[in-house]
């Protein structure tokens, strides 16, 4: 995970990632990479809401 990453930053990605799925702009041949990344996003928000606790 990028270092200099943020909660704000990742979020951000996640949303465009979903909103390229969803409006089926990306092609069969980068939409695993994109699941990957997403999978990855995610998991990092969901550290960073765990530290909040």
């Amino acid at each position: 995970m990028e270092e200099n990453l943020t909660y704000e930053a990742a979020y951000k990605e996640l949303t465009e990632i979903a909103y390229d799925i969803e409006n089926e702009s990306v092609s069969v041949d980068v939409l695993a990479d994109k699941v990957k990344r997403a999978s990855v996003l995610i998991g990092y928000c969901q550290a960073k809401l765990r530290t909040t606790e």
